[in-house]
């Protein structure tokens, strides 16, 4: 007769394989990355009819699984996207320029050096509210378990 606990340990055994096979299939996962320091001229630039941007990283850490930073530059007038919302939290910090982000569902007029915080599932954007181009970083991160989530 099979016990309750037979079932489990049966179950738990399989669950396990499962995760150890699923692990070893597919690519593997990307390096944990580590200390650096990257010069603002050695990043590379992918121009577009909006701007330029500059990926900067976009890896896993020790305590993420995932951490992204890229730089955007706007021509004036220009947004980067329409309004959207995701589960990433970001941080924007102006270089230059003058922009406006959808924030709280307000619009808010900012300088360099200002900070913006996304929080999670809310709708926002960005767009250059000046004359000349608006640079701006963008940190944004995914917690563990996140981006399997994001996936499913």
């Amino acid at each position: 007769m099979i016990k309750t606990r037979d079932v489990f340990v049966f179950v738990a055994a399989f669950g396990t394989a499962s995760a150890l096979f699923a692990a070893t299939q597919g690519d593997p996962a990307p390096a944990v990355m580590r200390s650096v320091a990257l010069e603002w001229n050695d990043l590379p630039v992918k121009a577009s009819a909006k701007g330029e941007t500059r990926k900067v990283f976009q890896a896993p850490t020790a305590t993420l699984d995932e951490l992204e930073c890229h730089v955007t530059t706007l021509k004036p007038g220009v947004t980067s996207h329409p309004p959207h919302q995701h589960p990433d939290e970001e941080i924007l910090i102006v270089k230059e320029g003058t922009v406006e982000a959808l924030v709280a569902g307000e619009w808010k007029k900012l300088g360099p050096g200002s900070v913006i915080f996304q929080a999670a599932n809310e709708m926002h954007t960005i767009r250059n509210a000046g004359e000349t181009p608006a640079t701006y970083h963008v940190f944004k991160w995914n917690s563990p378990g996140m981006l399997k989530k994001k996936t499913e």
